[in-house]
């Protein structure tokens, strides 16, 4: 008989996964197809999977009660609302995996639907009550379009994008070649590209070094009459800043998916603008969400498992 090694003894045993604070069947499921049992979070539980908006000092309490803890996975891709406990002690010792990259291609899409809408006009077509005789619009063939950020979603844009024959230039952290971009730059070059753009998409993660990324230096580089679309958070725009492009023409029209502040109050500003289209934050519905969700906590579950190479891990450092 071969015998068996201490590590396949160790696939053998099935880790228990817990999850916190809800218990979606379809999770279970996923955690289970993985190769791990489920079982509510006790002293045998190796990993965590997260499954609503849980405060970060509630989250660092139940991880500081529970030293087996190995894995923790977060329901979104962005993770800044969950950094307190990423970065606190119990938090430090753990990894943790996002869904980022899992929700790339319906985000993505979104994006592209924004931008046909403001380069055709459709947001001020959909409040006129006359027929227009002004040819207006304009093709995404041939544009000047930066697409900031390289994660899952940037690079499904670009992806999107190439399709309608665009001219892409990405702007990210490193500036490492994305394929179909015909140029990448870091975040360094940002006002140098923005003086050529036609469209900007805002695809980055919210950091410290990205709050406010678009502020009123940025948006006056711009091209005169761009537009631009934010699929990512609200943060990465300053507001006020944004008001004033629209208002003085520097910014011929915003898609926002994302706001800040959000939800946007009735009465804001944003609201009134001819120039904006907003979305509320639906650029991917659970609906969408639930399967892409379900297939990254079953591929994690599984590395977990075989002692594999976990998807979508977390940089404290970087945030995101």
């Amino acid at each position: 008989m071969t015998p068996v090694s201490a590590e396949q003894r160790g696939r053998d045993i099935a880790p228990v996964v817990s999850l916190y604070p809800v218990e979606p069947a379809f999770l279970v499921d996923a955690i289970r197809q993985g190769g791990c049992t489920v079982a509510a979070l006790n002293g045998t539980s190796r990993g965590l999977v997260v499954t609503d908006g849980v405060p970060p000092y509630e989250l660092v309490e139940l991880l500081s009660r529970h030293p087996g803890l190995e894995w923790v996975q977060l329901p979104s891709a962005g993770v800044e609302s969950f950094l307190p406990a990423v970065r606190s002690a119990a938090g430090a010792r753990l990894t943790w995996t996002s869904a980022k990259g899992a929700y790339a291609q319906p985000v993505a899409e979104h994006a592209v639907a924004l931008s046909l809408a403001l380069l055709r006009i459709l947001h001020r077509r959909a409040r006129t009550t006359s027929w227009s005789t002004v040819p207006e619009g304009t093709t995404l063939a041939g544009l000047d379009v930066v697409v900031v950020g390289a994660g899952g979603i940037g690079v499904e844009i670009v992806r999107l994008l190439n399709v309608f024959g665009a001219d892409i230039t990405v702007v990210r952290r490193r500036p490492e070649a994305v394929p179909g971009a015909k140029l990448t730059v870091g975040t360094d070059r940002l006002i140098d590209v923005l003086a050529s753009a036609d469209l900007v998409i805002l695809a980055a993660a919210l950091t410290d070094s990205t709050s406010g990324l678009l502020g009123a230096a940025e948006l006056a580089a711009l091209k005169p009459g761009a537009n631009i679309v934010n699929i990512a958070r609200g943060g990465l725009i300053d507001t006020d800043a944004l008001l004033v492009a629209l208002r003085h023409g520097q910014v011929a029209g915003a898609a926002l998916d994302v706001t800040e502040p959000e939800p946007l109050p009735d009465g804001h500003a944003l609201w009134d603008e001819p120039g904006v289209l907003i979305t509320p934050h639906s650029a991917d519905t659970p609906e969408m969400t639930k399967p892409l969700l379900a297939e990254r906590v079953r591929i994690n579950a599984a590395a977990l498992h075989n002692r594999g190479a976990l998807t979508g891990v977390v940089d404290a450092g970087a945030g995101y």
